[in-house]
């Protein structure tokens, strides 16, 4: 995204603050994965979404009302050789100069430097229980200021959870960010109809996984979004398998959850299929059952809604089809009462979606159910699984694992669903699985 972008949402941060309070936020820390080798880079979305630093060591400052910078960062300095080893980086110069940093020192200086732009502020926003390592730094910081006391220094009382403004801010999505979410759902959408394609008995999960990362780093998404799941069988029934490394049967169903990330926005999408390209009656009617709850919830995604309504829409859906196969047995709204359904649906119908797969922001206000609103992004997913060892249902039904997921946009007059391309009708799913074999 261009810097305006990130001056624009720091003009925004500071302007929330106030002017007697001060916000730090540290870059994520490079993460090892054995002995010296690190995993790839990903910058902490907070401080990304402020700054769009996608440097390690780094802390930015954000100092209302200062005369002489409202932004400062530290990070580390040019180093040369570094450059040789590991590519260009920004230094100092670069801090200020690509992304707009008032001031930059070197992060060797930030125990001298911090306490002095603390001086004077009564509010201190920071990420809490988050990182108890820069916690600590941070209340060493202020305790630094704190002894100046006798010489009439002022030092932060209040120290404040940052996500209290900044998640509100993510929260609602700006043009730029929903083209982002747009370009990630499109992906992910091509790599959903690729793994659909190439489908068939005798090949492993992980060889679907590998077409789902083909498709995405082929359209510059370089990671996914999260690990994906792709779950054939009973595997479909464990909520977050990601071991991909069972063989794919005829007679099976698939599951993949699986999205991309682009520009540091996520995709979230799932899709249950048949392996050879066929629903079975069970699969069918439990398959339909999922799919008709899932529509009832995306019709409840609209202004003035709240965040609960689509999840009711779908579990009310989703008990009365469980009583008319005989997967539970009493009055629907009795089972929602005593939630006899999570049996078979143990999760919520969705989640923000964002920078985050599981976005931030606040489900609740005031202890009351949030307002949707245009510009908030959600995921949309009911499911149904109905474990091999659920005894007390008939044989037909065991290890069957149904969900849908899409990627969901509150806009003024509705609801825009941005995963769409995705068939998910039993018929369109047969259709198109008919059509590719004929082309292999």
């Amino acid at each position: 995204m261009k810097a305006e972008v990130f001056a624009h949402r720091r003009a925004d941060f500071l302007t929330r603050l106030g002017e007697e309070a001060a916000a730090i936020l540290a870059a994520a820390p490079p993460r090892l994965r054995n002995r010296d080798v690190e995993f790839p880079y990903r910058q902490d979305s907070d401080f990304y979404y402020l700054t769009g630093f996608p440097e390690p060591n780094a802390v930015a400052v954000f100092l209302p009302g200062r005369k002489r910078g409202q932004y400062v960062l530290f990070c580390q300095e040019y180093d040369a050789q570094k450059a040789i080893w590991e590519g260009d980086h920004a230094g100092l110069k670069g801090a200020r100069k690509l992304y707009g940093a008032e001031e930059a020192y070197s992060i060797n200086e930030i125990d001298a430097v911090i306490p002095k732009l603390l001086v004077g502020r009564k509010r201190l926003y920071c990420s809490l229980g988050k990182d108890l390592q820069f916690e600590q730094k941070v209340f060493l910081w202020v305790g630094a200021v704190k002894r100046q006391a006798r010489a009439g220094v002022g030092a932060p009382e209040e120290f404040i959870d940052i996500g209290r403004v900044l998640h509100e801010m993510r929260l609602i999505k700006f043009p730029e960010e929903v083209a982002a979410i747009r370009r990630a759902a499109e992906i992910s959408a091509q790599a959903h109809l690729r793994a659909m394609q190439v489908c068939r008995p005798g090949l492993y999960e992980y060889q679907i996984e590998a077409e789902i990362i083909h498709q995405f780093m082929q359209n510059g998404a370089r990671s996914p979004a999260y690990p994906s799941i792709v779950a054939s069988g009973a595997n479909a029934c464990v909520l977050h398998y990601t071991s991909n490394n069972k063989r794919l049967a005829a007679g099976e169903l698939l599951l993949i959850d699986a999205g991309a990330e682009y520009d540091y926005y996520a995709a979230d999408v799932t899709r249950t299929f048949p392996v050879d390209g066929r629903f079975t009656s069970p699969q069918r009617a439990i398959y339909e059952l999922v799919l008709e709850a899932q529509l009832a919830a995306i019709d409840k995604v609209r202004p003035g809604n709240r965040w609960n309504e689509p999840h009711e829409a779908a579990v009310r859906v989703l008990v009365k089809g469980l009583v008319k196969l005989g997967l539970l047995d009493g009055s629907p709204a009795r089972l929602i009462k005593s939630e006899a359904y999570k049996d078979f649906y143990m999760h919520r119908t969705g989640h923000w979606l964002g920078m985050d797969v599981h976005d931030v922001g606040s489900y609740k206000v005031d202890d009351e159910w949030r307002e949707l609103r245009p510009g908030m992004v959600l995921t949309v997913e009911p499911g149904l699984y109905i474990r091999p060892n659920c005894k007390h249902v008939p044989k037909k039904w065991r290890g069957i694992g149904v969900r849908i997921e899409d990627d969901v946009l509150v806009t003024e007059s509705g609801c825009e669903v941005l995963t769409e391309a995705v068939p998910k009708t039993v018929e369109a799913i047969e259709a198109w699985m008919g059509a590719k074999r004929e082309n292999l």
